[in-house]
């Protein structure tokens, strides 16, 4: 029991920090630097834990083997908390060569508002591209609605680092605007 217990140590140790580490630079890169500070002081001190203990075993290969399988695994857990907090806000593009009047109108029955522009492409003479600033929480019952009612739609996704303090968010859930109008 001794023999497994210091590479499951370190494996666990390296997990929980890869975790955090990856749902850091994300934190970094979203321009929340306090979270991440905070995030990166628990880090620090499991990395320390963790290394110190490979470095002190050296000549144990299982300790380095369950160390590097600790930072993948946890890179990759790391990303799936990321989606799971779903923090911020981002941009999504709709494009299509169509009249989008009802696509918006489709959209906006969901809560979302949107702008649109024309312009034109290389392949065809003019395209509509609709532009909505979308919490991340809410991205998923978008690209929902996208894939089964207009799944030839074509769509990007960007992240907003930066969003000017008190701007109004076009996005408005629908049972709100009904509760709303109750004065609820």
């Amino acid at each position: 029991m001794g023999a497994i217990a210091l590479p499951l140590l370190i494996f666990v140790a390296r997990m929980v920090e890869a975790s955090l580490e990856t749902v850091r630079t994300i934190y970094i890169s979203k321009g929340h630097g306090d979270l991440a500070a905070y995030i990166g002081i628990i880090k620090t001190g499991i990395w320390l834990l963790s290394t110190g203990l490979v470095l002190t075993n050296l000549t144990d290969y299982w300790n380095i083997l369950t160390y590097l399988a600790g930072y993948g695994i946890g890179t990759m857990l790391g990303m799936q908390l990321e989606n799971m907090i779903s923090i911020g806000y981002v941009i999504v593009r709709l494009i299509t060569p169509a009249d989008p009047q009802p696509l918006m109108a489709e959209i906006a029955t969901l809560g979302y508002g949107m702008t649109r522009i024309e312009g034109s492409g290389s392949f065809s003479h003019t395209v509509f591209i609709i532009f909505m600033i979308v919490p991340r929480t809410e991205l998923g019952r978008l690209l929902a609605f996208i894939s089964t009612k207009h799944p030839d739609l074509l769509y990007t996704i960007e992240d907003v680092r930066n969003i000017k303090d008190g701007a109004r968010i076009f996005y408005k859930d629908p049972k709100r605007r009904v509760l709303g109008f109750f004065g609820m």
